[in-house]
């Protein structure tokens, strides 16, 4: 005997939207450290100016470093007393026959975070002390000029993140949740025959998926396309006392909606610098402004001003030493 299926309609499925938020860890690995790509809403993939820092954007914009050495260090305190400490450091030998070697380091102290556990009282947990997290990254990237237009770079970095030990179950077995992976970051970058129009492309925090206890998760992987064009070609073409910098780029992160980041920056005789960012969409960000100064571009200071939407005004002061030749001594100090 056959048998027959019949379907009924039950009316319109409704569809749920799902957000990319809280969907990666090791977060560090995603904060802007230096505050003139941050003054700038971190549009500087398609700069090839930023030296050893660039390993930390575009590793192929360390390509085009002409000196022979380049060392960058300081600190940024962020949000909720988050301390970051960062080093980077790049090396051009055989006046670059072989391209740029990169070293970089990004050392994390989070505040103290109560440690509890649960248990069956009014409160529903006991405190079991306090704990301090803690993330270290130390990483060696390269960079090589395949002709005067178009260049490549890598980074790779030993990220671990140390987020305390905790009891687990009812046995007293005490669980470390301290993880490490290698993260890797690779970018290109095009100069266009269209005097300064720069066209690149970078990818961050490629890694495998990690697992705490029963939950994984992935790295804060992020794609950017970004575009870079010294406006004054346009408008004052033989005038080189000035530069007018505009940056735009489109971010794809993997925990986060499509983000489109807009910089500029205004440069007086590589004496005086102003930048500014916008970045949309965004929770905190919104419009960073950035006054600088320097000394033949061996010795500059600069204030980074973020406002934010819900903890003020994160500011970072800069003295920096950047591009300097190996016989002299250079430091890029944040506080």
């Amino acid at each position: 005997m056959a048998r027959q299926l019949h379907a009924q309609d039950t009316g319109p499925v409704t569809e749920i939207e799902t957000k990319k938020l809280a969907q990666t860890g090791f977060k560090f690995l995603s904060v802007s450290l230096d505050p003139r790509a941050a003054a700038m809403g971190d549009a500087l993939t398609a700069r090839d100016d930023n030296a050893s820092l660039s390993l930390f954007y575009n590793p192929a914009g360390m390509a085009y470093f002409d000196r022979a050495f380049h060392v960058a260090f300081g600190q940024t305190q962020w949000i909720n007393n988050t301390d970051y400490s960062y080093a980077s450091l790049a090396y051009r030998p055989a006046d670059g026959q072989y391209g740029v070697i990169g070293l970089s380091v990004v050392a994390v102290s989070y505040p103290e975070v109560i440690k509890t556990i649960f248990a069956n009282n009014e409160q529903g947990y006991e405190e079991q002390g306090t704990y301090s997290p803690s993330a270290l990254a130390i990483g060696i990237g390269y960079a090589r000029a395949i002709t005067d237009r178009f260049a490549v770079g890598g980074h790779a970095r030993l990220a671990r993140q140390d987020l305390g030990s905790a009891q687990v179950g009812l046995n007293g077995r005490t669980e470390s949740y301290a993880k490490s992976t290698i993260a890797v970051d690779f970018g290109v970058l095009y100069r266009t025959a269209l005097q300064s129009l720069t066209f690149a492309m970078s990818v961050r925090n490629f890694s495998r998926e990690l697992t705490y206890v029963e939950e994984s998760f992935e790295l804060p992987l992020s794609f950017q396309i970004g575009v870079t064009y010294n406006l004054m070609d346009l408008l004052a073409p033989a005038n080189g006392m000035h530069a007018l910098w505009l940056n735009v780029e489109a971010v794809r992160p993997r925990d986060y909606p499509e983000q489109i980041k807009v910089g500029a920056e205004y440069v007086f005789m590589d004496l005086l610098f102003l930048r500014a960012g916008y970045v949309n969409p965004t929770d905190e960000q919104g419009i960073n402004l950035a006054p600088d100064c320097g000394l033949a571009r061996a010795t500059s200071g600069s204030v980074w001003i973020m406002p934010t939407r819900r903890s003020g005004f994160l500011t970072t002061c800069t003295v920096s030493g950047c591009n300097l030749h190996s016989e002299l001594p250079a430091r890029n100090i944040s506080v």
